[in-house]
Order: C-alpha cells, then sequence, then structure tokens
C-alpha cells in the first residue's frame, strides 16, 4: 500500500469511528452536527477546505477563529490553565511549540489515535519538534514550514540602476554583508523609499539561519556565548547605521500602508507571507518579485495542529487535522497561498517544483523555497524563545529609532533574557 493510500485508509477508520459517536453528544446543534472549532492565526488557507469537510461530513459542523498572532498563543495557554475555552483543533506556532510541548498532558497523545503510521509523511524535524515523554507522546502534526526567500520590487531597483531579473538579484547578495552593500546603492539614488522595512525583519532571518538560536537542546541561554545571534545582531546593526531601514513595525496599519505604496524595495520573505500579503494587500499584485534569501537557505516560521485534551470530540479531532495536514490539502494550500508544505515528497512534485505564483510576478516560489527549506539545519528555539525574541526585538527597534546606542541594547537583551519567563 503506497503511503498516501495508507493515509487515507487510517483517516477513513478514524473518520468512521468517530462518526459512531457523533450523535447524541452533549453539544450537538440542532440539526444533529457536532460542532468542531479550529482556532488558528494569519492565513492557514484552510476556508474552503473546512467548507469542503463539512460537505464530505455531514454529522459535523466547523467554525474557525482566527486571531492575532501572539494574543492566540496567549489564549491558548490561558485556557488549557482554565481547562476549558480552547478550540478542537488548534494551531501552534513554531516559536511557540517547545512551550506547549512541555505541557503534553494537556493534548491528546495523536499517537493513540493512530498518528504514528504517517510519521514518514513530515519531514523529520518537523515530526520530531512536537514529540514528548521520550517519543511515547505526538501533540501535533505538522502544517506548513518557513523556507527563506526575498521579495523585492522590480520597478524600485531600476528606478536605482540595480538589476531587477530575479536571478540577477540574486547574484547581488550571496550573503548579508553583499545585501547591505547592495543596500547602499540604492541608498544612493536618493528615491522616496527605504532598502528595506525594518530591522526586526532582517535580523530574525538572519537569525533563522544559524545553526543555534537563543537556547540550547539543554535549555541553556547560550546568548552570549553562541556567535549566531551576535552575528545576526551585528549585521542589522550595521544595516541600521547605513541608513537603509524604513522603521516600520512589521504587519501594522502603518507598515502595511508602506507596503502598498512602495515605501520600501526589499522584503524578507519566508513562505508564509506570500499568503499574508496577498490576503491583505491585493492591490500589490504584479508589483513584487522573489528570489533567493541571502545565504541561499534556512527556515523561519511554520506551524502544527494539536488537539487540546479538554476537546469533547477528540477522535473526530483528529481526523479534521489529518485531513488538513495530508500532502493533497497542503498542496493545495501552497498553491492558493503561498504557504510551504512540510511534506518532504512534495519537493519533488511537478505541481510544486513548476509553480509560478502569478501574484508575485511568475517567480517560481516552489523551486526556490524548498532549496532554502531542504538544506536548513534544524535550530532548538527553547521555551523561553518567544520571550527572548520579543525583548531583543523591542531593543534593536529602539537602536532602529535612535533610543539606544548597539552596544548598550545588547546589553540590556542580554539581561532581560537571561530573566525571560
Amino acid at each position: 500500500m503506497t503511503r498516501v493510500r495508507r493515509f487515507v485508509a487510517v483517516l477513513t477508520g478514524i473518520a468512521l469511528l468517530g462518526g459512531a459517536t457523533a450523535c447524541g453528544t452533549a453539544d450537538a446543534a440542532e440539526d444533529g452536527r457536532i460542532t468542531l472549532t479550529v482556532d488558528d492565526f494569519g492565513n492557514f488557507g484552510y476556508k474552503t477546505l473546512l467548507r469542503e469537510y463539512e460537505a464530505a461530513h455531514p454529522g459535523i459542523r466547523i467554525v474557525e477563529r482566527v486571531g492575532e498572532f501572539d494574543e492566540h498563543h496567549r489564549q491558548l495557554a490561558q485556557r488549557l490553565d482554565a481547562g476549558s475555552g480552547a478550540g478542537d483543533v488548534v494551531a501552534v506556532e513554531e516559536g511557540y511549540v517547545v512551550q506547549f510541548r512541555t505541557r503534553a498532558d494537556d493534548f491528546v497523545n495523536l499517537l493513540d489515535l493512530g498518528a504514528g503510521q504517517l510519521k514518514h509523511t513530515w519531514l523529520p524535524w518537523k515530526w520530531d519538534a512536537t514529540l514528548a515523554g521520550g517519543g511515547r507522546t505526538q501533540i501535533g502534526l505538522g502544517t506548513d514550514v518557513g523556507g527563506l526567500a526575498m521579495c523585492y520590487r522590480p520597478d524600485l531597483f531600476k528606478a536605482a540602476g540595480l538589476p531587477t531579473d530575479r536571478a540577477d538579484v540574486a547574484k547581488l547578495w550571496p550573503d548579508w554583508p553583499a545585501y547591505i552593500a547592495a543596500g547602499k546603492r540604492f541608498q544612493d539614488a536618493e528615491l522616496p523609499a527605504q532598502w528595506t522595512d525594518s530591522a526586526s525583519s532582517v535580523y530574525n532571518q538572519i537569525l533563522a539561519q544559524q545553526p543555534v538560536g537563543y537556547f540550547d537542546r539543554d535549555e541553556k541561554f547560550v546568548m552570549a556565548t553562541d556567535p549566531g545571534v551576535r552575528k545576526a545582531w551585528d549585521l542589522t546593526v550595521d544595516m541600521i547605521e547605513a541608513g537603509e531601514s524604513a522603521k516600520y513595525v512589521p504587519f501594522t496599519a502603518k507598515w502595511l500602508a508602506a507596503l502598498q505604496s512602495g515605501r520600501f524595495a526589499t522584503l524578507t520573505c519566508p513562505a508564509w507571507v506570500l499568503g499574508w500579503i496577498k490576503q491583505n494587500a491585493p492591490a500589490t499584485r504584479g508589483l513584487w518579485d522573489v528570489t533567493a534569501v541571502p545565504g541561499g537557505a534556512g527556515n523561519w516560521g511554520g506551524s502544527w495542529l494539536t488537539v487540546p485534551k479538554q476537546s469533547a470530540h477528540p477522535r473526530e479531532a483528529y481526523a479534521l487535522a489529518a485531513w488538513l495536514t495530508a500532502p493533497e490539502q497542503q498542496l493545495r494550500v501552497f498553491t492558493e497561498t503561498g504557504n510551504l508544505p512540510s511534506v518532504p515528497k512534495l519537493y519533488d512534485d511537478p505541481a510544486v517544483t513548476s509553480f509560478r505564483n502569478p501574484f508575485f510576478s511568475g517567480a517560481p516560489v516552489g523551486q526556490i523555497f524548498t532549496a532554502a527549506v531542504s538544506r536548513k539545519p534544524a535550530q532548538y528555539l527553547g521555551l523561553r524563545n518567544a520571550a527572548v525574541r520579543t525583548i531583543v526585538e523591542e531593543k534593536l527597534s529602539k537602536v532602529e529609532i535612535g533610543r539606544l546606542v548597539p552596544e548598550q541594547a545588547w546589553q540590556e537583551a542580554l539581561t532581560e533574557g537571561q530573566r525571560a519567563r
């Protein structure tokens, strides 16, 4: 039996088992259906898929609650503490996954529902990231990964005398110092735009390429001793001091207005950003192109679907999560929103490798993103990663707007990061 057929067989069995318990549940709707709530954030690309799943499962009604990124994860922690209020299927992003993995007892062990038979569907590090209890508990099924790339505005490049062809643009920046040097050329053209949107966008993409981040696998805070974080910091400070940042806070209203009006020429673009731009800035269709990121590889972002134990319908919730993360659905999400699958078998699929995104000037995003993520070293993010990330971003922002000098900001970030909980 092929892997895909085995997946369908397992999923069908679960769905039938779940269907046997669907009738007569305490929270059944008046029409006899049970309700499954899906909590996610950003643009997972599930709107159409959820309606299709409902149509194929007449006994199920699905409600999707889309939250703001950080608030979504804060609410999940609060609802787990309270023992109620969490969705039946809840997304968790990589920056928070270790935090919730340590609370494995609050989630359904998906191995008990057959997830082990699907293990080889995902990239090995994607599967391993949500394992707990020495590998005896699996709390999540991988959705997307955040293969790295760079978005750029060909019209602004042309006006600044820079190349516009995506292959030539990639040659401009084989590494981050070259990217900063290209930015100086752009700034010399004195256009009414900056080289890039913000310090934090550049910093996080450089950091995502490093073998080690803020913590090692023993949860030791290594920001002061491992060279990777300092490298990302110093390169970002070089970019700031070259006057290349437009100083926006990413994903705010002002940032969105600047993106729509062409106030910056480059934007670090992990795969999930493409869907966000398409959804929130439709008027920019055809204005952006995509090419390789400096350094060529890396991953920033990506999520998993979990099933909290407080769900009244864990089998039905698992069946839905397994269907949403199956190769067929991940492929559809990729072509419709840009979110890159975490399923390696798709990286050789012509539907991915030959896919060109019409919204982004026909860029061959399938090739660009799969090349980036296939060579990514799996960076361990740590239990307190999200808290430290927020601290470092705030300090960089103060450097960016001139409120702190770089070394003082770095030392404050180290001190506060050490105390972060």
